[in-house]
């Protein structure tokens, strides 16, 4: 027999990351800070709010900033989805409905703007959000088109690199209208809003 096979696996160390220290950890950080805010929450309040030591927290997130991405991310996560609602209109009103709630949340609302103001100072946060919330959502702008497209309610674009860009764009402009209108303006988004502004982008996407 060979040595190759005769030697045992490789044994493991570290402890498994627990889904459930996970969420208590991600759950601590958002009530911590709706209650503390950006400046006085810390490492060690959400070591303690959640009942795990500071240690388990620095082995997963170097940082608070870290942390807080990912608290707002899993919310993303959790909140936003797109069932087919029979239309890109219907799909369009919906996404931005569940979006605009999910802004309203105090814990959402308290995180995102924490993160976003201590992103213009931080390039390498301003790369975890992307990664970590912007380009995970994404993906419901490439389900609603690809299902407007099955539907013959959207042409379908043969150049790779411009379909990207149109997706980007819907993107940023879903995104950008909803955050400027609930925490910028703080104007209610509700159905007849959501059904105007919907009626506006399907128009703009298909006189393209």
């Amino acid at each position: 027999m060979s040595s190759a096979a005769s030697s045992p696996a490789p044994r493991r160390t570290g402890r498994p990351r627990s889904p459930e220290a996970d969420r208590a950890i991600l759950d601590a950080t958002r009530a911590a800070l709706v209650e503390l805010g950006w400046g006085k929450l810390t490492m060690g309040d959400v070591a303690a709010r959640a009942g795990v030591a500071k240690t388990t927290l620095y082995r997963r997130w170097a940082h608070k900033s870290e942390l807080v991405v990912d608290a707002v991310a899993a919310l993303f996560d959790e909140h936003l989805e797109l069932p087919d609602r029979g239309s890109l209109q219907a799909d369009v009103e919906d996404v931005v409905l569940r979006f605009a709630a999910l802004l309203e949340r105090p814990e959402t609302k308290t995180a995102l703007m924490a993160v976003v103001a201590e992103s213009t100072r931080d390039g390498a946060l301003r790369d975890r959000i992307r990664s970590a919330i912007v380009d995970r959502q994404k993906s419901l702008v490439l389900l609603g088109r690809d299902r407007a497209q099955r539907r013959g309610e959207l042409p379908r674009e043969d150049d790779p690199a411009a379909a990207d860009r149109t997706a980007d764009l819907i993107f940023d402009v879903i995104a950008g209208a909803v955050v400027h209108r609930t925490l910028v303006s703080a104007e209610p988004v509700d159905p007849a809003w959501a059904r105007g502004f919907a009626t506006l982008l399907i128009g703009g996407l298909r006189g393209s």
